[in-house]
């Protein structure tokens, strides 16, 4: 019949084939928009490229140099008051509600596509179809599922239109900043909503995108699946894709038991691996330790010590701070490792343009670590000695 359009799905193709198209269009956002124009981590074909460039005209009728200009924004500006789209500013449930709002007031401010949308198409087909007809992309959709679906051809379409707004714009830009966990302690509030990206392509994993933000690959634990990077795989071994930058290894070369100029230079790369080594290896063991030696009336002190103490210092609010405080003046070895890991990131923060200046005060902190008295401490600061930009030699 008419009404069940022209291929005459069933309830329950129906739904695979829309999970299946909204699929693609994750794929065009995540590989397209985010890892390929925003960030530059990979080169695509130019079929390719053009191919996600028509998909999102059609589900999305969002332009490449907008979305590109916005992100790029969100990256230079993140948690402030100039970025477009942070739940720590604006509010969690404006972002959850509003986020393709928010996007689209912000594609309106000439200033944001000037200074951040550069090298983004600006073809024939972009400025007389794909920018000029926004809306047009979206109606041929409406049009083409209606006579493929039928009546539910509506739904279809409505799935569609919704999978973007709500996912990326509402929960990666809303949650993605609120909740989940962190591999890392990047400068922003960005959290992994799941170690499993597979409904966004890889964008729940957005704690670690912002630590190493041009990086093609979202994954960085081995427990971790990034569906963008399998589809990058693919692609690449079709050689429709070239995978440009990776988040760096931290390569390890046992029995190496010297800083030289190497050293730093690998411990500068790998500095958030590095800092969530100094979480594992020298704050849990510590904040157990003295969770089993205070009397039980201050243990309450040190409820989420390890969370707090090995926490961004620019994320914690004053009530976060009396916490920390309050657990530094029951235990000196907190105070030690918690002052010891502050020094740590401040030698990268000061010296990073001098390499000498960063391996003097590396040698300086890691022979204060050793004489420290805390046996945790000591082993990390050897543990930093063996590190190198170059794997070791078979």
């Amino acid at each position: 019949m008419w009404y069940n359009g022209f291929l005459d799905l069933s309830p329950w193709q129906l739904v695979a084939i829309t999970l299946l198209l909204t699929h693609v269009t994750i794929l065009s956002v995540t590989i397209y928009l985010h890892r390929y124009s925003a960030h530059r981590s990979l080169e695509l074909n130019a079929g390719l490229k053009h191919f996600f460039r028509f998909w999102l005209w059609l589900t999305t009728g969002q332009n490449t140099r907008e979305w590109t200009a916005i992100h790029r924004k969100h990256h230079a500006k993140c948690e402030t008051v100039d970025d477009p789209h942070s739940p720590v500013i604006k509010g969690l449930g404006t972002v959850l509600r509003t986020g393709a709002e928010l996007y689209r007031a912000e594609a309106q401010n000439p200033e944001t596509l000037r200074i951040y949308g550069k090298n983004c198409p600006e073809d024939w087909i972009e400025r007389n179809l794909y920018s000029r007809y926004k809306l047009g992309g979206i109606a041929i959709m409406a049009v083409i599922d209606i006579a493929l679906f039928g009546a539910l051809g509506l739904t279809v379409w409505a799935v569609q239109m919704m999978w973007i707004p709500s996912w990326a714009a509402g929960v990666i830009n809303g949650l993605g900043h609120a909740m989940g966990y962190r591999n890392f302690e990047c400068r922003d509030a960005a959290t992994n909503l799941v170690p499993w990206g597979i409904i966004v392509g890889g964008e729940e994993l957005h704690n670690n995108h912002h630590t190493y933000p041009n990086s093609a690959k979202l994954s960085v634990r081995k427990w971790e699946f990034d569906m963008g990077w399998m589809w990058i795989r693919i692609f690449s071994a079709l050689r429709l894709a070239k995978v440009q930058r990776v988040a760096p290894i931290a390569h390890r070369v046992e029995g190496k038991g010297h800083l030289d100029m190497d050293t730093a230079m690998a411990i500068l790369n790998n500095r958030f691996q590095i800092m969530a080594q100094y979480r594992k290896l020298v704050i849990a063991p510590l904040v157990q330790q003295e969770l089993d030696r205070v009397d039980q009336s201050v243990r309450h002190q040190f409820r989420r010590a390890k969370r707090l103490l090995s926490r961004e210092t620019s994320l914690l609010d004053d009530r976060h701070q009396q916490r920390i405080q309050g657990m530094l003046e029951h235990s000196h070895a907190l105070k030690v490792i918690y002052e010891k890991r502050l020094a740590l990131q401040l030698i990268w923060a000061r010296t990073s343009a001098n390499g000498h200046d960063m391996l003097a005060a590396i040698k300086e902190w890691v022979q204060d670590a050793e004489t420290s008295g805390i046996q945790s401490l000591h082993e990390f600061a050897a543990q930093l000695k063996t590190y190198s930009l170059r794997p070791a030699l078979a």
